[in-house]
């Protein structure tokens, strides 16, 4: 009681004068409920009370109920419950309570008992802790997460926390179980995002900011980017120090826009170097031996600049601010085909640069898992084109693989077979269909050792088959 009369002495006078009686004492035969929460700023007591009688999904706000039996209480902020527009139209008349209303102060808040859940409060304690806290990166990290949630956050009429989840839900990988719940959720969704969502899930029934001046701060973590890439004599110590001034900068913004310049820049210079290789006007323009010493010097900057690559995009998956990274490798088809042109040349890439291969595949592979993870979030245009820029590249690199030494197959290759599967799970059936036909080349080896291959074309076949969702058939 002496907690609750320091949080009633600290708010604004106008919650001071919303008087509260002391708390109706619990039925005897109620079970231990947990202690309450509490939230900052906190101002209101919010209790959560199990009802069978509510749809599950449903609930409502009003009085307050002593005669529920298993409840929890929590205190929470109320200008952080005005995010919500369910709260925040209880709470406009809660203000100005009449002599005959329930006591001030207090909500209720109804949730619907579902004998398979076993922890009946969680959903609505987080959506709760997100009206406090808006860290959807930090809350919602796998489907299940963002399935729990959305629910609740529909009812609640937290439109930041919808538009959270269905992102999520939208750009990651599913399980069968997984799936089920979406299909049973769509209908709750506004059109667009249940469409968005069944696309990939059934056959269908019928970007870009201006740049500004750059910062002080963007200057400096712009300068310590270059040093560490370049030119200093403990390279590895150097990357291990900027990569922790990275990970610790209180601004995700500018780390994003700094890391994206040092990106973009790198990228340009390989595409430049590749470029020259496949140039067939320096190919006659310039006699063979000199053209030899020049192609080699073009090819060891590449491999220099593709270990950059490499280094830059561990930083941005790390910090989850890949999602530009994503989209310009997905736009790369050019860069792709010089690649080919190298690798089909085994003597050159062999002689010159024999690390190129395997450099690219891990900058694909690192790219490409962070989308499958959830780390990095791009639209399914971008996640199409990553695999089919580099799906071509990725089958060169497995025939060159064969006569080499099999730890290099098993850890690049054949797991970026399985991570180009898993995003083409994720594509609308039509745009699955286009790309799942170019892997064919994942089963050379034996049909025992392809699952991958084969759970992917089982998922095709089972959403290919189901009726049309949504709209007019």
């Amino acid at each position: 009681m002496s907690l609750r009369k320091r949080q009633r002495s600290a708010s604004s006078s106008r919650l001071a004068t919303l008087s509260s009686p002391p708390s109706p004492p619990r039925p005897a035969s109620s079970s231990a409920s947990p202690p309450p929460l509490s939230f900052p700023n906190a101002d209101l007591l919010l209790r959560l009370h199990l009802d069978s009688s509510c749809d599950e999904g449903g609930g409502g706000g009003g009085d307050y109920h002593p005669q529920n039996t298993t409840f929890l209480d929590i205190h929470v902020s109320s200008a952080s419950l005005l995010r919500s527009r369910y709260f925040a139209a209880l709470l406009s008349d809660r203000w100005c309570p009449t002599p005959s209303s329930s006591p001030a102060g207090r909500l209720s808040l109804a949730v619907p008992i579902t004998s398979s859940c076993s922890r009946p409060f969680h959903a609505h304690v987080e959506v709760i802790r997100l009206l406090h806290t808006l860290d959807f990166a930090g809350t919602i990290r796998s489907p299940s997460d963002a399935l729990d949630i959305l629910p609740v956050a529909l009812q609640l009429l937290f439109d930041a926390c919808v538009e959270a989840c269905i992102r999520f839900l939208e750009a990651v990988p599913w399980s069968e179980e997984e799936e089920a719940r979406v299909l049973d959720l769509a209908p709750l969704l506004p059109d667009d995002e249940a469409a968005d969502l069944l696309a990939r899930v059934s056959l269908p029934p019928a970007a870009a900011a201006g740049e500004a001046t750059r910062s002080p701060s963007e200057a400096m973590l712009h300068g310590l980017i270059h040093s560490a890439i370049h030119g200093h004599p403990v390279p590895a110590a150097t990357k291990a120090f900027v990569a922790m001034l990275l990970k610790d900068y209180p601004s995700r913004d500018c780390v994003h826009k700094v890391l994206d310049e040092a990106f973009l820049s790198r990228l340009e210079t390989v595409k430049e170097l590749m470029g020259k290789y496949a140039s067939p006007d320096f190919r006659v323009a310039v006699d063979s031996d000199e053209r030899e010493a020049i192609q080699k010097l073009n090819l060891h900057s590449a491999v220099l600049n593709v270990k950059h690559l490499l280094w830059l995009i561990e930083r941005m998956v790390d910090m989850r601010v890949a999602d530009n990274a994503v989209k310009l490798w997905s736009e790369q088809a050019p860069l792709a085909a010089d690649l080919q042109k190298l690798l089909n040349d085994a003597d050159m890439w062999r002689n010159m640069a024999p690390g190129l291969p395997m450099l690219v595949t891990r900058c694909t592979l690192r790219l490409a898992n962070s989308v499958v993870t959830g780390e990095t979030l791009v639209p399914r245009q971008v996640r199409m084109k990553v695999v089919k820029s580099w799906l071509p590249v990725l089958n060169v690199c497995r025939d060159i693989a064969q006569p080499m030494h099999s730890g290099y197959k098993s850890s690049n290759c054949q797991e970026l077979e399985d991570t180009f599967l898993q995003i083409i799970s994720t594509l609308p059936v039509p745009d699955a269909q286009e790309l799942l036909q170019q892997c064919l080349g994942f089963s050379t080896r034996n049909v025992d050792d392809c699952p991958h291959l084969v759970s992917a074309f089982k998922t095709w076949f089972r959403r290919a088959g189901r009726a049309p969702q949504g709209g007019e058939n």
